[in-house]
């Protein structure tokens, strides 16, 4: 075997940071100019499965952000991972992600992809201290996208489980180039634009040298619920409507200011006058309808509740968050004899804004306390919380009352307590401004001392800060609670009403606006150095070998608010998520790595490549990592791949030092699952619902995961112009580090004792939901992947196929304990949705300068969320239908390039405008979905793109 084929077979290094896999890099650039056609063939020519995204691919679809690359990937799994499923209210370990996204391959979960930019590592988010938000990376100045999917633990170690995604950056460009891009939609909101600059100067070969900048703007405008149709939380036909009575005409509660009446011989706990017999109904007013109170079979339960209006909060929701980019990416390479020096500076700022509903503003009870930082235990604000008689809706709301209940007119004068959506406190918003940045010095070339033997070095600082400042909709906790108390807020106002001048200056002047809300700043040190190349031969060819080291340092901080929620009560601001408790004044660790490896030609059809790779990881001891791979090539038109490895993951910074917060449960009521064995509430002894608080936060105590990957495949390439391969791969993934859902918890009781924490009278208090070293998680699948071009017509067509079925995904909680059922196809709350199969098509046809393009997304359907009130026949929903169905896109686009030095690109995304398909999404905490599931779907609609790239020299 020749010097050269052997050099292509480094394919199976992956993408790295060492020589082996630039020169994979080198062989796949190679190989696209010789074929000369849209055929991705270069990945079914390795040992390991790697998909290629050029940039035409990505101007073709009208791609201009790492997130809309990374959902066009079926690799890719359906988790919180996107700017749309995190829009809303979140808990737990999706908190702090403000506008940030992440990829998720093979659904492993964003903190087991590895993303790379040319090879090298950049910095995790600085708020979340783990994952890295792909809105730093500068899509503008980007070749080419290379996606490993498979581990790779020998080669980089903790991060790639999942697999790899490297972006590769343009190099050696010359010239001055202007791009311009606008993605607008057809209903109004979510509307995206780009514009950016590149030039570059220097021929490396002939100059050597070469200079090149780029600067690019993107933007990505907000999209609220109430602009799409089908976001529409009242839908109790089919199983959907919010379980809140916190609504903008307040529901009034009469305990514990009132005596509760009793109608038809039933005591009524709360009661909005709207919807009081003659009254004008719930829906009377915006955003509102009739609480559909037996639907959740709680103990908000009817007949208790049966005169409660409920609010959509998923058409108050932002469904897609506002985002806007600046990307400043500088590369100057010079030539010194056969050596390359490279220096990079890369600069972006990332500034978002993270928009959902007005705050919920309800009465305590007469005991309700707050714990001050000092432990202090003292009168929560809200307690006793209550409109008084002086107040402008006081009468309305009282005549109304007495007119169904004629017993309360003894009990004229009193204040009323309620449950209310403070609009006029306007929607809460948190203002995030990340800047992130990667300095790189590194040098290539060959290696003096050893003939026909490459090495590259590097040193790189990458950092990511943030900074998120509170806007609109929150106000200090004891001013507010002052307004109402006095009667200058009015919490009982009809449409078209409003509040008086006086009581918006009031709200205005204790307004907490531009207050810090937190910050954070993720900071990784590398130095790397490899060196590849031939080690001896054997009859088949070299035996080609890599060898290198990679020492890294990475720094975490974490800062809160220390003027506010002090001490002082005065100072405190509701429901603001200032997470002190998560500060941390710094904390880092050290990874030094050794790793090597070998590719070797077995006879001329057969190669075997082996790795390994050594971490020692502070705080974790060492650990040691191999891998194994091969490529039989029986005849030239047909390959055989496989190859099996072990991988680990260290827990990341949050998971280890976040303070521990203990929030109270708000959701649907539930009962205590030492005394209720149906878990579901009931006038059955030990069944009624409890009230608790929740923990959350992170555990010293944990320890890495470890995981186990295997993938096995073939490529059978009849001839030039047609492609297939199939790859079947398994990941098992033991002591996974996951923070269980209460559901999860409460469901497996016996599971988790100690999670259940009770006073001395064996009263359930607290529910530990902290993070978790779990039992064990498997996942498989089969990715196929289709080829085809052929002339037609003077052109060419061109078309393909990347598809995942999958085949497994199931988890037990403890080692000691059996699988739980199937997980494909079924509903969780915050975890990977296990989609059957997804797929992503594309048909292409180019005459001379045209290029027409179709593709179509397809996502399988599942089985979505059934309310308790359906699943035990207390609700009437005859149209509940707990199969969501499939979501598919289809999307066109033009290019001509017939003017010298001009591109024009124009398409429509989602030509059908095809709306997500209904799903009961809506939770009492987060909502985030309302009545469609941002996993899955994109709420844009149809759009329509037009791209103009003009290069002046």
């Amino acid at each position: 075997m020749k010097l050269n084929q052997l050099a292509r077979c480094l394919v199976v290094v992956g993408l790295g940071a060492h020589a082996a896999a630039w020169s994979q890099e080198v062989q796949k650039i190679e190989r696209v100019e010789i074929t000369g056609s849209s055929i991705k063939r270069i990945q079914d020519e390795g040992a390991l499965p790697v998909q290629t995204i050029s940039r035409k691919d990505l101007d073709r679809q009208g791609i201009v952000s790492a997130e809309q690359l990374i959902a066009t990937l079926t690799s890719n799994g359906n988790g919180l991972d996107n700017l749309a499923s995190n829009a809303d209210v979140v808990s737990g370990q999706s908190r702090g992600n403000n506008g940030a996204t992440s990829a998720n391959l093979r659904l492993q979960g964003a903190n087991a992809t590895l993303i790379l930019l040319n090879g090298r590592r950049i910095a995790a988010h600085g708020l979340n201290g783990g994952v890295v938000d792909l809105n730093q990376i500068p899509m503008a100045a980007i070749e080419r996208v290379e996606v490993l999917k498979d581990g790779a633990s020998s080669t980089y170690g903790t991060d790639a489980v999942g697999g790899v995604i490297n972006f590769i950056l343009r190099k050696d460009y010359q010239g001055l180039q202007a791009s311009a891009f606008t993605d607008v939609t057809e209903h109004g909101g979510g509307n995206i634009y780009r514009a950016s600059v590149t030039g570059g100067a220097g021929n490396l070969d002939k100059d050597g040298f070469n200079v090149m900048a780029t600067l690019s703007l993107t933007d990505n405008k907000r999209l609220n619920g109430s602009q799409r149709d089908f976001v529409n939380s009242f839908q109790p036909d089919r199983g959907l409507s919010p379980d809140t009575r916190g609504t903008p005409f307040a529901t009034v509660f009469f305990s514990p200011t009132i005596t509760a009446p009793t109608y038809n011989g039933a005591t009524i706990t709360s009661a909005n006058i709207l919807d009081l017999p003659g009254g004008a109904g719930c829906a009377s007013q915006p955003n509102m309808a009739p609480y559909a109170e037996k639907l959740w079979n709680s103990a908000a339960a009817s007949p208790a509740n049966q005169f409660g209006c409920a609010w959509d909060s998923g058409k108050a929701a932002v469904i897609q968050q506002p985002v806007k980019n600046t990307n400043l990416v500088s590369r100057g390479m010079l030539k010194l004899g056969e050596h390359v020096l490279t220096g990079e500076v890369l600069l972006g700022k990332s500034e978002s804004q993270k928009i959902f509903s007005g705050n919920q503003i309800s009465s305590g009870s007469a005991t309700a306390t707050i714990t001050l930082p000092n432990g202090s235990v003292v009168p929560s604000p809200f307690r006793s919380l209550a409109y008084p008689s002086t107040g402008a809706g006081y009468q309305r709301v009282w005549n109304a009352l007495v007119g169904t209940f004629p017993s309360l007119a003894s009990q004229a004068g009193k204040p009323l307590a309620f449950r209310w959506r403070c609009m006029e406190c306007g929607s809460r918003e948190f203002e995030t401004t990340t800047d992130t940045g990667r300095y790189l010095l590194s040098m290539d070339g060959p290696l003096p001392f050893l003939k026909d033997w490459d090495y590259k070095v590097g040193a790189s600082q990458a950092f990511s800060k943030s900074n998120s400042v509170l806007g609109s909709g929150y106000q200090n906790w004891v001013g507010l609670a002052n307004l109402i108390n006095t009667g200058v807020l009015n919490p009982f106002l009809l449409a078209g009403e409003s509040q008086t001048p006086a009581a918006l200056a009031a709200l205005d002047a204790i307004s907490a606006a531009g207050t810090k809300l937190y910050g954070g700043k993720y900071t990784t040190d590398e130095y790397d150095a490899t060196a590849s190349g031939p080690l001896f031969k054997l009859p088949a060819g070299d035996v080609m070998a890599a060898v290198g080291v990679d020492y890294r340092i990475e720094k975490y901080r974490f800062d809160g608010n220390n003027t506010v929620n002090t001490n002082d009560i005065n100072t405190w601001i509701f429901n603001a998520p200032f997470d002190n408790v998560n500060a941390l004044s710094g904390v880092k660790r050290k990874v030094g790595a050794i790793f090597g490896e070998t590719i070797i030609p077995v006879f001329k059809n057969l190669d075997l490549n082996l790795s390994v790779r050594y971490d020692k990881y502070t705080g974790f001891g060492s650990t040691t990592n191999p891998k194994a791979s091969i490529r039989y090539q029986p005849f030239d038109s047909l390959v055989f791949r496989g190859s099996y490895s072990t991988g680990f993951r260290v827990p990341t910074f949050n998971q280890l030092f976040n303070g521990v917060t203990e929030s109270p449960y708000t959701g649907a009521g539930v009962p205590d699952p030492s005394t209720c064995p149906s878990n579901v509430v009931s006038n059955a002894p030990g069944c009624q619902a409890v009230t608790f608080n929740t923990l959350f936060g992170g555990r010293s105590d944990l320890k890495p995961e470890e995981s186990n990957m295997s993938n096995i495949g073939f490529i059978w390439q009849p001839t030039r112009d047609y492609s297939m391969s199939v790859d079947l791969w398994d990941i098992r993934r033991k002591g996974q580090i996951q923070s269980l859902t209460l559901t999860q918890i409460l469901n497996n009781y016996r599971l988790f004792p100690s999670a259940f924490i009770r006073d001395a009278n064996g009263v359930l208090q607290t529910v530990d939901t902290r993070w978790v070293n779990t039992g064990e998680t498997q996942t498989s699948a089969l990715e196929f992947s289709l080829r085809g071009s052929t002339a037609m017509n003077g052109g060419r067509l061109s078309a393909g196929l990347d598809g995942t079925y999958l085949l497994k995904k199931k988890s037990k909680l403890l080692n000691n304990v059996a699988f739980g059922p199937s997980e494909i196809g079924q509903f969780t709350r915050s975890s990977e949705l296990g989609i059957r199969w997804k797929h992503s098509a594309y048909m292409t046809y180019t005459y001379g300068d045209w290029a027409w393009s179709l593709r179509q997304q397809y996502s399988s359907g599942y089985y979505g969320y059934v309310p308790p009130g359906v699943a035990n026949g207390n609700a009437s929903a005859p149209a509940f239908d707990p199969w969501v169905k499939p979501y598919y896109l289809h999307h066109v686009s033009v290019a001509y390039s017939g003017i010298k030095n001009l591109t024009i690109t124009a398409g429509i995304k989602n030509i059908f405008d095809q709306d997500p398909p209904f799903a009961n999404s809506y939770d009492t905490n987060t909502g985030s979905g309302s009545s469609w599931e941002p996993r899955v779907a994109d709420p844009r609609g149809r759009s329509f793109t037009l791209g103009v790239d003009y290069k002046f020299f």
